[in-house]
C-alpha cells in the first residue's frame, strides 16, 4: 500500500515537472516571416486575371536556379527580394517569350513578433521592363510585406 502511494506521488511529481518545463518554453512562430513581391498576371486585352500557360522566371545569370521553370497557371508569382541589395533583375518567360524585369527598391527591418523575430519589408522605387510580351506593369501596392496581397499587376 505504501509503495503504491510513493509510486503515485512520484508520477504526479514527474507530471508536474513536465508541465512546468513546457509552460516555460517560448511559443512557436506561426506567422509568415518572408516578404515576397506578389505579382499577378492579367490579360492586356480583357484587363482580367489570366495566368500564363507557361511561366519561367530566374535571376539574370542564374539560369540554373529558376524561381519558376515552365510552371503552369501560376497566379500569383512570388518573387524574393534581397534586403542587402537595392535591385532585382529577372528574366521572365511568359508562354515562351522572354522579357527582362528590373525592380529597384529599398529595404527596412520590421519586427514581426518576439517568437518570429525580424524580417525585412521593402518599398518599390522603380520598375523597368522590356516589352516583348509584357505590355505594362502596374504597381498596385508598392510596400512589400508579409501580408498576402497583390503588389504588381503584369499585363501581357
Amino acid at each position: 500500500m505504501v509503495s503504491n502511494i510513493y509510486r503515485y506521488i512520484s508520477r504526479l511529481s514527474m507530471l508536474a515537472l513536465l508541465v512546468a518545463m513546457y509552460s516555460c518554453t517560448p511559443l512557436s512562430c506561426f506567422d509568415e516571416t518572408e516578404a515576397f513581391v506578389k505579382a499577378s498576371f492579367y490579360s492586356n486585352d480583357t484587363k482580367k486575371l489570366q495566368a500564363p500557360d507557361s511561366l519561367t522566371m530566374y535571376g539574370i545569370n542564374r539560369e540554373s536556379s529558376p524561381l519558376y521553370n515552365k510552371s503552369v497557371k501560376i497566379q500569383p508569382a512570388y518573387l524574393p527580394l534581397n534586403s542587402s541589395d537595392e535591385r532585382c533583375s529577372l528574366i521572365v518567360r511568359i508562354n515562351g517569350i522572354n522579357d527582362t524585369l528590373d525592380i529597384r527598391y529599398t529595404s527596412y527591418p520590421h519586427l514581426i513578433s518576439k517568437e518570429c523575430g525580424v524580417t525585412f519589408y521593402h518599398n518599390i522605387d522603380t520598375i523597368i521592363h522590356t516589352s516583348n510580351i509584357i505590355d505594362y506593369i502596374f504597381v498596385s501596392k508598392g510596400t512589400i510585406t508579409t501580408i498576402n496581397e497583390e503588389n504588381l499587376r503584369i499585363f501581357y
